[in-house]
Formats: structure tokens, C-alpha cells, sequence
């Protein structure tokens, strides 16, 4: 069914053409995801796909190898990626995250190097910030960098990284002086084909997003060139980090909003076709209402980010904003996974059904990003 919505004033005929290609990639994945779900991770050909279909690094200027695109067609891919239910594929942290850090802040070099290869797959992208003993808290890194000649040699761990056991290029945050607090974090590029003293550890088991590679991250006196620092200058990496995150938040909205409206659909299809003493349990008025309630919660999340990505194609959505929309969506998101699974009952409990995996993929929006928690007491700060 089509479930009415306001227009989205950013999405121009091209990006709702991307939106509609993507869509169908990502849905013809659908027979695969099982056994990615059961692998712990996509295919690496998904990616190359992706790649030769124009989806990865879509907003990097064509001349680094990307689609020349701006941040509507990220939108556009991550909407059709959630609408498809593949929250396994990473394309958002390659693509939306560590692609545009490496565009806007990497040096010519780094550019050039890099991004062609994210372009076509060939190289998968992930941060590195999350450590053992450190989640929201950067500042507090324990990864660390020294200078030995031309190189650094790092030493360190790091713990829930997406895309970890595929990736070939690392944006690592780390302590290149452990005296300074934040303006000691610099974000290091390392290429990891190879590289001696660099391990990947388990590819963790989660509640949710079962297709999605999450890894522990090991480097035991790793070298890589001094020229890798992102930018080419030193103590830059926090204020990079708080600079970009504001997008990686919208990322993360958007791919709820997504998932909302992919809820609500199944939902209903459901609810009008299952019967519970002789008629069909959307004739139930509390069916009626409780989807009414997610129906009005979606148009509203649903223009909410549609104006926040038009703030972020604007360079206008600043980090308050963007917490708060954080926070806003994915407490949205989970507590419409739970009203739909309600709706089908111990149907909704079985993880064959895609509301079940939807349900628990849904639970870590909440935390990664950063915590809803310290979401509102960021944007407290500018109260």
C-alpha cells in the first residue's frame, strides 16, 4: 500500500532515480541474506556490485572516481537500503562516513589514493573510534601513535567496528600525544592488506544485525607513513570527529526512518490478511489505532529528516540538530518495531519473519553514534 507523505523538497528526479535502482539492487539481495545473517557478513561481490552500479561513494566528486553526487543521493541509498531491510550491508559507513572525511579532510594524495578504490569496492571502508574502555567518551582513547623516523608505530585496540573484518582501509582514531586530551586525537588512514602487526579479532555475535561484520580490532606495533595522518597535521582528529558527526547521526535517522516506513507496510499487509475470530484483526478497532499512532509517527519522522537533509545539502545542520534528530528517530523507530511486532503476534517472534529482525536490529540505534543519552546532554549544551 502507499502510505501518504509531504513531498521531500531535497529529492530532485535524479535522486529518486537512484532511490528507485537502489531499491531493486537491495531487494535482489533478499534470497542471499540468510546466509549472510548465518556468515555474520554480506558477500564481498555485494559490494563490488554496489560499486559497479554507482552506489558507493555516490557524493564524491566523479574526479576521485565517485558519482559526483551530493549528500541527497547518500539519502537517497540509505532510504532504499532500509526500506529493503539489508541493515547488514556497511555501504553507510563507507560511503556517508569514512568516503566524505577522507574528501574533506585528507590531502590531495590521500584523495587520490583512496577514493577511486572505495568507489569500486575494491577497498571497504570502517572507523576506528570505539575501544574497550571507551564508547562516547573519544577524548579518553588509549590507542596510540609514535614517531620513529618517518613512520608512526601504533599500538592499541579496538572493539564494535563495522565493516572490521572486510575493511582495507581504516580511519583510526588514536593518541599521537597522550598528554593533551582531546587535542591529542589525531585519525590515522591505515591500509591493512598486509600489514604486519595488525589482526583482526572475533567477528562479534550481536542481538541484531546478524548480516552485518562486527569486529575487535588488534594493532601490536603497527607502521604505517607519518604522510597517512588524515590532513597531514597532527591533533586534528577530535575537532574532525565532532565536525562530521552531525552527518553520521542523519545516517542514522535516515536508516530508522527507513526501517519505520518498511514496518508499517508489512504491518499492514498483514493485519488485513490474518484473521482472529472470524474477521480480519485490522476490523479491531485497537488495530486501527495503535497503527494510526505509527503511521502519525512516521510523517512526522519522516519530515523531520527530510528537512534535516536538506539542512545537510544546505552545510546547514549543526550538531545540536543533529543529536537531537538522532535521539528523536531511533526512540521512534524501536518503539514502532515493538508496536508492529505486537500486531503479529508470536508470528512477530520468529526471526524467519522480517519484522523480528527488524525489531532487533533496531535496538542498537540507540547506542552507536553516540548513546541517546549523551545525545540530550549535547544538546543541552547549547540550550
Amino acid at each position: 500500500m502507499s502510505i501518504r507523505t509531504f513531498s521531500a523538497k531535497w529529492m530532485t528526479e535524479e535522486h529518486e532515480m537512484v532511490y528507485d535502482s537502489a531499491l531493486k539492487m537491495f531487494q535482489s539481495w533478499e534470497d542471499r541474506d540468510e546466509g549472510w545473517r548465518e556468515a555474520g557478513m554480506i558477500d564481498r561481490d555485494a559490494w563490488e556490485e554496489a560499486g559497479e552500479m554507482g552506489f558507493l561513494c555516490a557524493s564524491i566528486p566523479e574526479a576521485y572516481g565517485g558519482g559526483g553526487g551530493d549528500f541527497g543521493h547518500e539519502a537517497a541509498i540509505i532510504l532504499a537500503q532500509s526500506q529493503a531491510n539489508q541493515a547488514g550491508y556497511g555501504g553507510m559507513v563507507h560511503s556517508g562516513i569514512v568516503a566524505p572525511y577522507i574528501y574533506k579532510l585528507g590531502t590531495e594524495d590521500q584523495k587520490k589514493s583512496l577514493l577511486p578504490k572505495m568507489a569500486t569496492g575494491e577497498y571497504i571502508g570502517a572507523i576506528a573510534m570505539t575501544e574497550p574502555g571507551t564508547g562516547s567518551d573519544l577524548q579518553a582513547i588509549k590507542t596510540y601513535a609514535t614517531k620513529d623516523g618517518d613512520d608512526y608505530i601504533i599500538n592499541g585496540s579496538k572493539t564494535f567496528i563495522t565493516n572490521g573484518q572486510h575493511a582495507n582501509i581504516l580511519l583510526l582514531a588514536c593518541k599521537t600525544d597522550r598528554d593533551k586530551g582531546a587535542q591529542g586525537v589525531s585519525l590515522i588512514l591505515v591500509e591493512t592488506d598486509g600489514l604486519q602487526g595488525f589482526s583482526r579479532g572475533r567477528n562479534l555475535k550481536k542481538t541484531g544485525l546478524a548480516g552485518q561484520d562486527t569486529s575487535e580490532l588488534f594493532f601490536d606495533n603497527v607502521r604505517v607513513p607519518q604522510k597517512n595522518i588524515l590532513g597531514g597535521t597532527e591533533g586534528l582528529g577530535f575537532m574532525h570527529m565532532m565536525q562530521e558527526l552531525p552527518q553520521e547521526r542523519l545516517i542514522i535517522a535516515l536508516s530508522g526512518c527507513g526501517a519505520m516506513k518498511l514496518a508499517l507496510e508489512l504491518t499492514l499487509d498483514y493485519v488485513k490478511q490474518r484473521e482472529a475470530f472470524g474477521k480480519p484483526i485490522w476490523k479491531f478497532q485497537n488495530t486501527r489505532f495503535k497503527l494510526a499512532e505509527v503511521q502519525a509517527d512516521y510523517l512526522a519522522v519522516k519530515t523531520l529528516c527530510d528537512s534535516a537533509v536538506e539542512a545537510q545539502i544546505e552545510g546547514k545542520l549543526d550538531a545540536a540538530q543533529a543529536s537531537l534528530i538522532k535521539y528523536w528517530v531511533t526512540e521512534k523507530q524501536c518503539k514502532t518495531m515493538d508496536e508492529c511486532l505486537q500486531l503479529f503476534g508470536g508470528y512477530g517472534y520468529m526471526s524467519e519473519y522480517p519484522i523480528a529482525r527488524m525489531y532487533a536490529d533496531a535496538r542498537v540505534q540507540k547506542i552507536y553514534g553516540g548513546t541517546n543519552e549523551i545525545m540530550k546532554e549535547l544538546a543541552s549544551r547549547f540550550m
